[in-house]
């Protein structure tokens, strides 16, 4: 490992634990992700409660709460301790304006997340993060994990040369690409996104710099030609992808809820469980602006 990468890494692993009085925080890795114990959802978190979550959220980036009985109302409230609720695009007349369904059956030909990505990020303010709450597990209890990354590392375990050249880049972020991907066209009630973000942005509430390009909705960066781009691009989701140290594997069981922080991480659904099915809900939060 390059010194600095060992230094970016150091950085982390030797920080001192954070003292919780009112839950208990075991990480998944000493990098990223955390399994809190101690608390019911359907139940109002107290003050301290809701502090010391929030700071786990901050320290960890992605929360597992296991054994979580909870109405679609107390997914709601839970998330919306983080901000306001971000609706579901092309939400259905007769459904919750805020509660997405996730479903695979042995019915489906793909599904949504099977690849690494953060969630739309071509709109002007990307979610500040998800709870999904997993209630149907794939039969056998086996498949169907999801996989993070951490994007604060992925930027800084490239060289100081590479970093210093990422800073002064912006890319645009489309909201049509997943969809022609996979050779289908937009439907026409979709107002589909499209905005330029910079490449490398600052979490709001911590300052620190992390990578910010992703494969399904960053179509180029601005500054460079296509092929340059293209290249620069896939170097930069090689690097997310085959970097084992940016990742943690959260393995679902029934009444499963993971909170992830969308501006600083990146997800992957595994799709290794066709044709069996797997079930949940999704709220998310709204975000701001990425900034550099």
């Amino acid at each position: 490992m390059e010194e600095y990468a060992l230094q970016a890494v150091e950085r982390l692993t030797t920080r001192p634990a954070e003292p919780y009085d009112t839950l208990s925080v075991d990480p998944i890795t000493p990098l990223l992700g955390a399994e809190v114990s101690g608390l019911d959802l359907a139940r109002k978190l107290t003050p301290q409660q809701e502090k010391e979550v929030k700071q786990a959220f901050l320290n960890h980036h992605v929360l597992v709460f296991r054994d979580q009985d909870i109405t679609a109302e107390q997914h709601k409230r839970f998330a919306g301790l983080f901000g306001p609720l971000h609706p579901v695009a092309l939400a259905a007349e007769d459904s919750d304006p805020y509660v997405l369904e996730i479903k695979a059956t042995g019915e489906s030909r793909m599904v949504a997340g099977n690849g690494w990505h953060a969630d739309g990020t071509a709109d002007a303010e990307p979610s500040l993060g998800s709870t999904l709450h997993i209630t149907t597990v794939p039969a056998g209890g086996s498949g169907g994990d999801t996989m993070f990354a951490n994007m604060h590392l992925a930027y800084e375990l490239l060289s100081p040369a590479m970093r210093t050249f990422l800073d002064g880049l912006t890319a645009i972020h489309d909201g049509a690409l997943p969809w022609t991907a996979a050779g289908r066209t937009p439907p026409p009630e979709y107002d589909v996104p499209r905005n330029e973000h910079p490449v490398v942005t600052r979490h709001p509430d911590t300052g620190r710099k992390l990578l910010f390009v992703n494969a399904p909705y960053t179509s180029h960066i601005a500054q460079l030609s296509r092929a340059e781009s293209d290249a620069l691009l896939q170097l930069l989701y090689a690097h997310i992808a085959r970097t084992p140290l940016l990742h943690c594997r959260v393995r679902w069981q029934p009444r499963t809820l993971v909170l992830w922080d969308n501006r600083c991480v990146q997800h992957h659904a595994v799709w290794d469980y066709f044709p069996h099915t797997r079930y949940g809900r999704r709220v998310a939060v709204e975000g701001t602006r990425p900034q550099a």
